[in-house]
């Protein structure tokens, strides 16, 4: 035997053994040591073959206009108050509006020009007066407002990758649709509904102070406070976990919001034994919370998460460090997920669930037992036509399909790659084409065996002239694969990766491993002729 064929097999073997070891954690996982299991994953299976959710998710961007001009339209008061400008109220009205009322002329001439040196995006529209007061009406340009709903759609899609992220889920599948659409697939969820509640919550923190002296009661009938605003404060029994809602207003302008958070943990008070959330601000966000408690001890500060009260505790002390807790009754679980939402970020505009399918775990068994059949009749039948039709030599095409069949999983399962069922199919047509390159190679043994050639001749030919239309072949193939795979989305990736995949270890088993065993059997002198 010869030093290349001792070789050759040598590499094979080596080759085909780290296939098994890898593949075994996919099949034996309980059985197998922990140092085994963490150096092999196994094969990791789609929201198909294992259950979850299939989300489509619209972000309502129409919101995300609206709280950008409540952001500018405090930056205004905020401008107006540096520059001396007396005015009666700036507010946001009509959706994509900011009107200014300031108190005469002379003022709204003032306003003017403040406007066009800072705020060059907003659009002046009407004058009006009202009563004696000057009216000036802005708007958001065409451009500005359609480069918002983009940075919302993508910010959103951001967001809620680090939320799944934080979820733990193993291979999820964020992607942006047409238009303002996010596609969520997470596979092997437990918990649907928390998934879902976790994923579409806004997560807006803001801390507000608390208006003491106004009356919830003549809140709730209408009759607010010009700066006041009507929120409701959660609270949960801890004996009975009955929840109740106290009326609370609240100061319509946000003292402090979110985006300053850099980590939110859970944390177990030691005095009752109850979880709560601790957060903590950047240095801008400590600088003003410092400044905001010192500024307002003796009152009271609500924190307010998407509109809802937890808490409303008296300000004791200027509170430096940049350090907070929210408490209210929460449990671990929920937390755990709040602490989740907080340190992913707030989404810049709310979420509407606009498709919801979930795949149960015994749906996802049954598909993953047909497509197991489809492949075992699919090999089958070719094993049979194999041996048919080429004898012996169909045998070593077969033994070549299940090395290749092998390494196809192999591969799968060290790529981290998802095995789904549009994949399993394509298995199944990469085992149809297996064989392709085998049949090539032996119809020109057959032809040189025709032409009196000795079969160690024959052998040589029949590899070489073949070899290089079994390359074109499949490269042309693999090219498709590509392309499907780069510009695809979901079932048609699956199917890309398992068919690209299945080309290479086709190339490999068909002209390396089936030459291999063909020059074994020669060099041991057992075979003269061919039975092909």
């Amino acid at each position: 035997m010869s030093g290349s064929i001792k070789w050759r097999g040598l590499f094979v073997l080596i080759c085909l053994v780290f296939a098994l070891v890898s593949l075994a954690p996919t099949f034996f996982n309980k059985s197998l040591p922990a140092w085994w299991t963490d150096t092999f994953s196994p094969i990791q299976k789609g929201l198909d073959l294992q259950g979850g959710i299939h989300l489509v998710l619209g972000v309502v961007v129409e919101k995300a206009v609206e709280s950008h001009l409540d952001g500018i339209a405090d930056q205004i008061e905020d401008q107006m108050r540096e520059k001396d400008i007396i005015y009666k109220r700036v507010e946001r009205i009509a959706g994509e509006r900011i009107v200014v009322t300031v108190y005469d002329d002379e003022a709204a001439s003032t306003l003017d020009n403040l406007m066009k040196e800072t705020f060059g995006n907003l659009e002046p529209m009407t004058l009006e007066t009202e009563g004696g007061y000057v009216q000036k009406h802005y708007r958001l340009s065409d451009a500005e407002i359609e480069a918002t709903r983009e940075l919302a759609i993508r910010q959103a899609l951001q967001t809620l990758r680090s939320r799944v992220d934080e979820f733990g889920v193993g291979e999820p599948v964020l992607q942006r649709q047409a238009g303002n659409r996010i596609l969520i697939q997470l596979p092997g969820i437990d918990d649907p509904k928390r998934a879902i509640d976790l994923i579409g919550r806004r997560a807006r923190l803001e801390f507000k102070m608390v208006l003491d002296d106004a009356d919830p009661q003549e809140a709730i009938k209408g009759n607010l406070p010009r700066n006041g605003q009507l929120l409701y404060m959660q609270q949960v029994d801890s004996r009975t976990g009955v929840k109740t809602e106290t009326p609370i207003v609240v100061e319509s302008r946000t003292a402090l919001t979110g985006e300053y958070l850099t980590d939110a943990r859970v944390r177990i008070s030691s005095q009752f034994n109850d979880p709560y959330v601790s957060i903590q601000f950047d240095a801008a966000g400590a600088k003003r919370f410092e400044q905001i408690t010192g500024a307002n001890k003796g009152r009271r500060m609500a924190i307010v998460l998407d509109d809802t009260v937890h808490s409303a505790p008296v300000i004791q002390d200027r509170i430096g460090g940049g350090s907070a807790q929210i408490s209210g009754s929460f449990t671990e679980q929920e937390a755990t997920d709040l602490a989740i939402v907080l340190r992913s970020g707030s989404l810049p505009a709310p979420v509407e669930i606009l498709e919801n399918r979930t795949v149960g775990p015994s749906l996802g068994q049954d598909s993953i037992d047909k497509g197991i059949m489809s492949v075992l009749v699919g090999a089958l039948l070719v094993v049979v036509a194999m041996l048919f039709y080429y004898r012996l030599s169909g045998l070593v095409a077969n033994i070549a399909l299940l090395s290749n069949l092998i390494f196809i999983l192999a591969l799968l399962s060290l790529l981290g790659a998802t095995l789904t069922l549009p994949g399993i199919a394509g298995i199944v047509l990469t085992i149809g084409m297996a064989v392709d390159a085998n049949v090539l190679i032996f119809e020109r043994i057959r032809e040189e065996l025709r032409s009196g050639r000795p079969a160690a001749i024959a052998l040589e030919s029949g590899f070489g002239k073949a070899f290089r239309t079994i390359v074109d072949a499949n490269i042309t193939t693999l090219i498709a694969a590509v392309v499907l795979f780069q510009f695809g989305t979901g079932p048609v990736k699956g199917f890309a990766v398992t068919l690209s995949i299945g080309i290479l270890c086709s190339l490999f088993t068909a002209v390396f491993v089936s030459r291999l065993i063909f020059d074994f059997f020669l060099a041991q002198g057992k075979a003269r002729k061919f039975s092909i």
